[in-house]
Parts: C-alpha cells; structure tokens; sequence
C-alpha cells in the first residue's frame, strides 16, 4: 500500500468524526460534508512525511475550511442554511437526529459567533484542542485563541436579567409552558397563563402575513395546541435575558417566543420570526448540554480527546513542542465545568 493509499485510508477511517467537528461549526450537515470532502482535496495534495499525529492534522485542516466557509458565509449575509437543497440532501432525518445530540439551544447560539469565535469554541471546549492549535487555525497567538473561547463561552451562556431565584420561577414557568405545548394539554396551558395574557405574533410569523393579536389564556392556549407539531423543533433558551423558546429546524433559528413572566404565570408573549428582529435577539443557552472530555466512539456524536491525543510533530507546531517540568502531569482542561478555564488554561 502506497503512501497515498495510506493517507485516504486514514481519512476514510476519520470521516465520521471529521464529520462531527464540521457540523458543530457550520451548522449544516450539507455544508459539514462539503468541508470534509475539501479538507480531503487539501490533504491529499500534502506532504504528510513530518506529520506525527495524523488525526490531529486532518482535523486541523477541517477546521481551517469551516473558519474560511463561516467567514464566506457572512460577507454574504448569509443564514447558515441558506439552500434547503444541501439539508435535504444531507437528509433531513439525520441532521434532526445530530442537531437533538448536540443540542438545538447550543445549535442556535453558536450561529450568533463570529467565525473565530465558534471555531474556538468547538475547538477548545468541545473538542479538546489546545490554543495553540487553535491559534494556528485562527492565526492568532494562543492567548488571543484562548480569548476567543472565553468570549464565546460567556456569550453562550449568557446574563439573567433577574436574581437566580426569580429566574428559576421564570424558567419553571416557561418549560411547563413548552411541556404543555408538546403534549396538546389544554388545562396544563390554562394553568401556566395569566386569565388576561396577550400573544402578539409579528407579520412574518403569522400564516396571513399580518400581525396577530391573541388575548386570554383560553385564546392563547388553543393557538399553542393548534401549534403543538411545531415543538418537536423547539428548545428553551435565555431570549434577552428571560426564559424563552426558540423554533429551530435542524439548528437554524427561524421564530422565537419572548415570555414576560412577572412570578409564574405567563402574562405575555411576544413571537418573532422577523429576520431582522431574530438578528437582534440577545440568545444564550439555558441549559448547556454537558461537553464530554472522553474519547468518542467515532459514530458522528460528540468525541473529544485528552490533549495527550493531540501532541503535533515539532514541524507542525510553531516554535517547537512547549517543555515540560519533568515529572509533571498533564493538565486536564475543566472548560465544560469551569468559567476560569478562560483565566488559567495553558493548553
């Protein structure tokens, strides 16, 4: 077996997981296979004779297609799903089923980073890659790289608008809401809604094209209902701040609710699919889907490797391998667990 044969085996063998890194960044399972076949093109073109860790570089390189395609992306003002046609052809059945492992929250609020900011993120945080890595994808030195996981990070997660106490309530509230809406249970909504709660839907979100006005929790409860279907590509989210739903199909953000929830009723809502005001949207995750540090199975969910797994060639690395203290244990990174991560993780 030739080296190039070697190589295409290789990349055969890493595919799934390749896979899985680019859908995390893009968004789009069409887009994701695109960036894998690209990356492959790039590496097949290459000199891997100085590469010691063959798995590492092939992801960098995807990564480095993602950052290219994000930024394309937004000097086109384009959404992440901009043709249907590639998400069809990915099947939408299979990206529903990787959307609802990664999470449709986490899914919607990675599309509000930038470019260098989400490849960050994946990178650090979900993937276990180390800012220098990092760094040489973005092209920035690794504490500019660790920067921008601790900016995303605290996007992602977002500010309460209210103490932790009135936002349990809030939050109570809004999920027996979205539970309700899911089952087509009438009482369990009435029981959720203020007696004199107002829905007010923008034009774009109504099926007439004109601004709706509902008023009474017996109105607004029979419209949830009436859209119960539509939860299965729902998730609860921080919307400005306040617990809110947001509706998005295979990740991408097409309408979201915005709740005002004085206790724990709900006596107001407003729903948005404007694409202007969707874009204006202050959007964080309510609950962030624990980010695994474990080897994965290579079955297209979510792998992760310990940064031992990582080590690149000193032809690879800028400056050479970083020296060790003899002796020393490597440092595990906490980022799925811990905010300082941003302070203090050298990896």
């Amino acid at each position: 077996m030739g080296e190039h044969d070697r190589l295409a085996a290789r990349f055969q063998a890493s595919r799934s997981r390749l896979r899985a890194v680019a859908y995390r960044m893009l968004g789009s399972l069409g887009e994701a296979d695109d960036a894998v076949q690209e990356a492959w093109i790039r590496a097949a073109g290459a000199d891997t004779a100085n590469v010691a860790n063959l798995e590492g570089w092939l992801t960098t390189i995807v990564a480095r297609v993602c950052l290219d395609m994000l930024r394309s992306r937004r000097s086109r003002r384009e959404e992440p799903l901009a043709a249907d046609r590639a998400a069809a052809a990915a099947g939408p059945e299979q990206e529903a089923e990787l959307a609802e492992a990664v999470g449709l929250a986490l899914l919607v609020v990675l599309d509000t980073l930038g470019p260098a900011e989400r490849v960050a993120f994946v990178l650090h945080d979900m993937f276990g890659l180390p800012f220098g890595e990092i760094g040489a994808v973005t092209g920035r030195s690794p504490a500019a790289a660790r920067q921008l996981a601790s900016r995303a990070r605290r996007r992602i997660h977002g500010a309460a608008a209210v103490p932790g106490t009135r936002l349990a309530r809030q939050r109570e509230a809004a999920a027996a809401f979205f539970a309700a809406t899911r089952a087509g249970d009438l009482d369990a909504l009435l029981a959720v809604l203020d007696p004199d709660v107002v829905l007010h839907a923008d034009a774009a979100a109504a099926p007439s094209g004109l601004p709706v006005t509902l008023r009474g929790a017996a109105a607004v409860a029979r419209g949830a209902v009436a859209a119960s279907a539509r939860s299965r590509h729902s998730a609860l989210v921080l919307v400005n701040g306040a617990p809110g739903i947001v509706l998005a199909p295979r990740g991408t953000l097409v309408l979201a609710l915005a709740f005002t929830i004085p206790d724990r009723v709900i006596c107001r809502i407003e729903v948005i699919a404007d694409p202007s005001r969707l874009g204006g949207l202050e959007l964080a995750v309510l609950d962030l889907p624990a980010l695994p540090h474990g080897p994965g199975a290579g079955n297209g969910r979510l792998p992760a490797w310990r940064s031992s797994h990582w080590t690149p060639s000193r032809a690879s690395r800028p400056g050479g391998p970083r020296p060790r203290r003899p002796g020393a244990a490597r440092r595990r990174c906490t980022a799925a667990t811990s905010t300082r991560c941003a302070r203090r993780c050298s990896r």
